[in-house]
C-alpha cells in the first residue's frame, strides 16, 4: 500500500481506548501515514502520554448535523459530485429500511462530510469498531472509491445486528478482531470466506509497562493500618460487573481489612456510589474517575490484587479481552476476574490469576476472600501472570501482522523507537 490512511475513530483522544491509540503511534512508528477521523469531540480532562507521541492530525467530523449545517451542505454539495454517492447512497437507503433511526442518518451525513473532506491523497479508510464508525467508513469509502479496513473490538461485535455484519464483512477488504474463539470464530462464521478475518491480539507495549520493582506481598486482611488494596480499572458500565463486585465485597466477613480503589469514569458511578452507601462499605472505597496512564501504573504498583467482574450485559455487550487485565498482570499484580468472554485466553484458573463464574456472588466472595488472606497465593500467581504477558502478549507481534495488512514490511516498533 501506499498513500495515507485514514483512521476512523468514534472518539479521539479517549482514556479509555489506550490500545488504540497505541497502535496508532507503533503504526506511525513502521512508517504508516496515518490521518486520524473523529466522529465526536474529546470529553476526558487529560490525555495518556502516547496520545502526545501520536503526530497524525486529527479532522473532527460535526458530532450532530444540526451544529454545523453549513459544513454538512459543504459536504452533501461535494459529495453528490463524487464518483461512488450514488453507489453509497443505495447502500445508506438499504440501511435505513432495516435501521430507520436518526443515528443511521447521522451516519450518512457524517460520511459525506468525510468523503468531502478527506485529503485527496488519502488511499485507504480503516474503521476502529465495527458499528457505527464502520458504517461512516463504508459510506465514505464507497463515494470516494476507496478500499477499506475495520478493526472489531467488544460491544461492537455483539450490538450490531447480524446482517450488518455480514454486509459489512463482505464489503470490507479484511477485518482484524481481538479474541479468537470469542470474536473471531464468531465473525468469520458471517464472512464470505473465513481468511478475510483474522486475529490480532492487542498486545501491551512494555516500554510502557516495565517490570514493576519487586515488594513482597505481606498484607494478610489481619491488621487495620495495612489493609489490603484492591484495585479495578473500567468505565462504569453493565458489562463491568461492578454491581455484583460491590455485593461481593459487601458479604465479606466484617473484620477483614480491605479497601477498593476504582479508576474509571462511566454513566453508573452515582449509581454505584449509592450501592455502597446502601451496603455500608463506602468508607472502604476510593473513587477515582478517570485517570491518566502514569497515574493507572502507579496504581497498579501500589496495590496487592486486581479484580474485573466481566459480564453479559443485557444488551449483549460484552468485553473482549480487557487491556486493563494485561496492563496489571504486566506489573505482577495476581487478578481476578470472571471466565467470560475471551478473558480465559489470557488468565489460566489457578496458573496465573483466579477465574470465577460470572454473575456469582458468592463465589467471587470466596476468591476475593481467599486472595485477600493468603499474600504467598497472589504472590506467586503475580509472578506468574508476569511471564505470561512477557510471553504471549507483547505489542510487536500484533503490530508486525498489522503492518503487512497495511502494506507495511520492516522492524518491529522497538527497534524504530
Amino acid at each position: 500500500m501506499t498513500g495515507p490512511v485514514a483512521f476512523v475513530l468514534k472518539g479521539y483522544p479517549r482514556l479509555s481506548e489506550t490500545f488504540i491509540a497505541q497502535e496508532i503511534r507503533a503504526l506511525e512508528r513502521r512508517g504508516l501515514d496515518i490521518r486520524i477521523v473523529s466522529l465526536r469531540h474529546p470529553t476526558d480532562p487529560s490525555v495518556h502520554p502516547v496520545h502526545r507521541e501520536i503526530v497524525a492530525p486529527v479532522l473532527y467530523l460535526p458530532e450532530y448535523l444540526h451544529e454545523e449545517p453549513l459544513r454538512v451542505a459543504r459536504g452533501w454539495r461535494n459529495a453528490r459530485r463524487l464518483p461512488g454517492y450514488a453507489a453509497a447512497r443505495r447502500v445508506w437507503l438499504r440501511d435505513l429500511a432495516r435501521d430507520p433511526t436518526p443515528n443511521r442518518v447521522r451516519r450518512f451525513g457524517q460520511a459525506m462530510v468525510l468523503a468531502a473532506e478527506c485529503p485527496p491523497d488519502v488511499t485507504w479508510l480503516h474503521a476502529h469498531f465495527l458499528h457505527t464508525p464502520a458504517s461512516v467508513t463504508r459510506y465514505a469509502a464507497t463515494m470516494r472509491e476507496l478500499p477499506w479496513s475495520v478493526s472489531a473490538h467488544a460491544k461492537d461485535v455483539w450490538t450490531t445486528p447480524e446482517w450488518e455484519k455480514r454486509e459489512k464483512i463482505a464489503d470490507c477488504r479484511w477485518l482484524v478482531t481481538c479474541t479468537t474463539g470469542v470474536n473471531a470464530d464468531h465473525l468469520a462464521a458471517l464472512a464470505p470466506e473465513p481468511t478475510r478475518v483474522e486475529l490480532v491480539y492487542h498486545g501491551l507495549d512494555l516500554a510502557r509497562f516495565p517490570p514493576a520493582p519487586e515488594t513482597p506481598a505481606t498484607a494478610d486482611g489481619g491488621d487495620t493500618d495495612h489493609p489490603v488494596v484492591i484495585l479495578s480499572v473500567g468505565r462504569a458500565v453493565a458489562k463491568k460487573g461492578y454491581r455484583v463486585l460491590l455485593s461481593a465485597l459487601a458479604a465479606l466477613p466484617p473484620d477483614l481489612q480491605w479497601r477498593l480503589i476504582h479508576i474509571g469514569g462511566g454513566p453508573m458511578l452515582a449509581a454505584l456510589r449509592n450501592q455502597a452507601a446502601e451496603a455500608g462499605i463506602d468508607g472502604r472505597i476510593d473513587w477515582r474517575g478517570a485517570q491518566p496512564q502514569e497515574a493507572v501504573l502507579e496504581a497498579y504498583r501500589s496495590a496487592d490484587l486486581f479484580v474485573l467482574a466481566s459480564r453479559v450485559a443485557p444488551d449483549g455487550d460484552r468485553d473482549g479481552l480487557p487491556n486493563v487485565l494485561m496492563e496489571a498482570q504486566s506489573q505482577g499484580l495476581p487478578c481476578l476476574a470472571t471466565s467470560v468472554s475471551a478473558i480465559p485466553e489470557l488468565i489460566e484458573d489457578g496458573e496465573n490469576g483466579v477465574l470465577v463464574p460470572p454473575d456469582d456472588i458468592d463465589t467471587l466472595a470466596a476468591g476475593l476472600e481467599r486472595l485477600i488472606r493468603e499474600p504467598a497465593l497472589r504472590h506467586r500467581l503475580g509472578a506468574a501472570g508476569a511471564r505470561h504477558v512477557q510471553e504471549r502478549f507483547q505489542l510487536d507481534a500484533g503490530i508486525d501482522r498489522l503492518a503487512h495488512r497495511f502494506g507495511i514490511e520492516g522492524p518491529s516498533s522497538s527497534q524504530c523507537a
